[in-house]
């Protein structure tokens, strides 16, 4: 800055450059702040699903507290309504709670002890990004309703008598000039809502018609989300603020579903180290010998909810948890976890000693295993430092997933990219503060059925998880999103497979957990001397063609090298399109992987001839 620039920025800063916003609209300049980002809806934490969460949230806390067993939700074109039946909020405190910040009933332990939202601020955000929003509550055989538009009071209307029973009932449409186009897709909802039941057996929730409900809680969730076949029995244990369930597949890694009153911390917190390392510790002392804790680990599958008195989280969104005590004068969250876990595991163990006998068996496969590799994970470890250092495979971008950085780190990413060319116009073109790129040379090895040794022993692989910084597991994880981008060709789909069956059979976790994505990129450019459209299918083609007129000139991308680094900057920037890998409770991924990468060559051959013909007659 010149010394007339820095003396004109001293003048500028004066009073009238102070500004003060007020609640409603602070909130809708600054939505991230409150539900972290927006989104589409294409992805399950994007911010319209926040919104449905926050509604949610209150609901349940009525249900902790022993109130309404029934929550009903629908979702119809970008409209959203729950009605719960619980004791209804106060009629003459309707309108406060719904419009101001940092008013609501659990500020009082008393009332809402150990409840998921305690800093009145959830349902005013939902309130000031919906461009409609209403809420009605029933009390007594009376009502009392208010309607919002944008956060704005459209109606405040008088008490009226009611025979409905008691509970509260909010309407709200997230506000398209907050969050532009979006959709709710049932794939993100239906996850949410199978959380609360599990965590809450005995609720009911309607969807849309469709009825959610558990007996077992946790170990219910596992059932629901295991892609492997499990090696004994869940163990399932409860106590008066804790639940867990436990068990072991045989695949790689470990893998956990976290909870704190009801809120699924997926990044984890206090109370899940405190599982993790007290888990290994219990197992390790029952058997009396000096196993180490990442063979005790591995292959594990468990979920761990707690109750604590005014947790603090990180953040709004509440993924995940900071605080270290159970309440503001009890004990750490570590203490009570451990002692729980010494007494419940240990006593399970010696009641179940074959469940015990399996579990040591695998231990020692894993034992075994990581011996095996010993040899080689030194050098290779070298190697990757090396290769790292010297910056031959990997750009990296300057802010990481497990950094300090606020928001900023949902945003991280890393592109897995195929030969220079392509890597060199997402290099260009990337964001070097939260993008990186990793080059790959030619097709990675199908790693099929192979053992965690060849993750060290293959070049490409090596590298690639010493750029990701998962050998130790997630926790080290240094990008939100791990985004495949390769040509939309048969050799493009050929390496998505082999790179897909690399994290499947040793890395699932990320697979589970939705950091894996795939970036599509267009096929065609259709431009003319006004204006330029990218088409991402035929069909887009075809319909941009029809909007430019006559003789359009049509480019059809055969690779990503052939995009341009300006042009690419359209394609990896805010409007990027990504297809979220996911997993679905019937794909086991040994089954999975055995049929498109194992040996079984005519059934494979048969189900392409197959779907072929179906495509042909579509």
């Amino acid at each position: 800055m010149t010394d007339f620039e820095l003396e004109q920025a001293i003048k500028n800063y004066s009073d009238d450059g102070i500004i003060t916003l007020e609640p409603r609209e602070h909130i809708r300049r600054r939505p991230g702040m409150y539900i972290g980002k927006l989104g589409d809806g294409s992805s399950s934490d994007d911010g319209i699903y926040v919104l449905l969460k926050e509604v949610l949230d209150n609901s349940i806390d009525e249900y902790m507290m022993g109130f309404g067993k029934t929550i009903e939700v629908t979702v119809e074109d970008g409209n959203i309504t729950v009605r719960d039946y619980g004791r209804g909020i106060p009629l003459g405190k309707v309108k406060d709670v719904s419009s101001k910040m940092n008013t609501g009933g659990k500020f009082d332990s008393r009332n809402f002890k150990k409840s998921v939202g305690l800093n009145g601020v959830g349902i005013k955000a939902v309130n000031a990004l919906s461009s409609k929003f209403f809420i009605e509550s029933f009390r007594e055989r009376e009502s009392k309703s208010v309607s919002y538009e944008r956060g704005v009071v459209t109606e405040d209307s008088p008490l009226q008598p009611s025979s409905q029973n008691n509970g509260t009932f909010i309407a709200f449409t997230p506000d398209k000039e907050v969050f532009g186009e979006y959709l709710y897709r049932d794939e993100h909802i239906e996850p949410l809502l199978k959380n609360y039941v599990f965590l809450n057996t005995g609720l009911t929730i309607n969807f849309n018609g469709k009825k959610y409900h558990s007996k077992n809680g946790l170990e219910d969730l596992l059932n629901e989300n295991l892609t492997s076949e499990i090696l004994y029995p869940i163990i399932h244990l409860h106590g008066e603020d804790i639940e867990v369930a436990i068990t072991h597949s045989n695949q790689y890694g470990e893998e956990y579903y976290s909870f704190v009153n009801g809120q699924h911390t997926t990044q984890g917190g206090t109370h899940l180290s405190a599982f993790r390392e007290a888990t290994a510790r219990v197992i390790r002392e029952y058997f009396a010998k000096n196993f180490e804790f990442s063979d005790i680990r591995s292959g594990m599958v468990a979920a761990v909810s707690v109750k604590v008195e005014e947790p603090v989280f990180e953040s709004q969104t509440k993924t995940k948890l900071g605080s270290k005590d159970m309440s503001p004068d009890g004990v750490s969250i570590n203490k009570y976890v451990s002692d729980f876990l010494k007494k419940e595991l240990d006593n399970y163990l010696h009641k179940h000693l074959e469940t015990a006998d399996i579990l040591q068996k695998k231990i020692l496969d894993s034992e075994k295993e990581r011996k095996a590799i010993a040899g080689v994970t030194k050098l290779a470890r070298e190697r990757a430092k090396k290769a790292n250092l010297h910056n031959k495979k990997l750009r990296d971008c300057r802010i990481h997933y497990n950094d300090s950085r606020g928001d900023k780190q949902e945003e991280t990413c890393i592109f897995i990219t195929e030969g220079d060319s392509a890597s060199g116009s997402i290099t260009k073109s990337r964001n070097p503060n939260l993008q990186a790129v990793f080059s790959l040379r030619g097709k990675p090895l199908n790693s099929f059925g192979l053992t965690k040794k060849i993750v060290y022993e293959n070049e490409e692989f090596n590298l690639l998880q010493a750029a990701l910084n998962i050998e130790d597991g997630m926790d080290g994880l240094r990008y939100n999103k791990v985004i495949i981008a390769t040509d939309a060709d048969t050799d493009g789909m050929h390496i998505r497979l082999l790179l897909l069956t690399f994290f499947l059979q040793f890395f699932p976790d990320l697979v589970k957990k939705g950091h894996v994505h795939i970036l599509q990129t267009p096929l065609f450019r259709v431009r003319n001397k006004k204006k330029t459209l990218y088409c991402y299918t035929e069909e887009e083609r075809l319909a941009a063609v029809r909007e430019l007129g006559p003789n359009p000139e049509i480019t059809r991308f055969k690779g990503l090298g052939e995009i341009s680094p300006d042009e690419f900057k359209n394609f990896i920037g805010e409007d990027m399109r990504l297809d979220r890998v996911s997993m679905r409770k019937e794909d086991l991924i040994k089954e999975l992987l055995e049929f498109y990468m194992g040996k079984n060559t005519p059934d494979r051959q048969m189900f392409i001839i197959e779907n072929l013909v179906v495509e042909e007659e579509a």
